[in-house]
């Protein structure tokens, strides 16, 4: 039997207290993104290496012989990951399978997941940051900024939400 989910204010407040420990010890705040886009890299230089690091701003990622992999953001990813498996395991939440609405079939599911993961990592890249990076990080600096972004997501997701609602009824 599953146990209860956590109560929404204490995990903020556990979520911000992890961005108050990041400030502290790494001087900078949470991403995600940037870890993806450096397994990205070095999947390409796998694949063209002399193209890669031809290119001004993916060879940069290899600048001075670093290794794109050694950076706080993937071991933060990494960690994520490995906390999230390992907490639903302790809460008895794994299980495998597809989360759909009654009308959408996994197939139709993975592709609309696929393809907005897609658009969500275009759209990180062009940004130069993820929406937890921008929201979490820079809210937590009070940027203007950050709070605009935030609502303009709200607000999207709102406006958005009645086009695809019939999907999850």
């Amino acid at each position: 039997m599953p146990r209860p989910y956590w109560n929404p204010y204490v995990a903020g407040a556990g979520l911000g207290l992890v961005l108050l420990f990041s400030y502290l010890v790494l001087g900078t705040g949470l991403g995600a993104s940037g870890a993806i886009t450096r397994a990205a890299v070095v999947a390409a230089h796998g694949l063209a290496p002399a193209a890669v690091e031809q290119n001004p701003w993916l060879g940069s990622y290899y600048a001075d012989g670093q290794n794109p992999l050694a950076y706080y953001l993937v071991a933060m990813f990494v960690g994520t990951l490995l906390g999230g498996l390992l907490s639903s395991f302790a809460a008895g939440r794994i299980a495998p399978g597809v989360e759909r609405g009654p009308t959408a079939g996994i197939g139709l599911r993975l592709c609309l997941a696929l393809v907005g993961g897609a658009l969500a990592g275009i759209g990180a890249r062009f940004a130069s940051g993820c929406t937890s990076g921008m929201a979490l990080s820079g809210g937590a600096l009070l940027q203007t900024g950050s709070f605009v972004f935030t609502g303009a997501c709200f607000a999207a997701a709102f406006a958005l939400a009645p086009m695809v609602r019939k999907e999850w009824r």
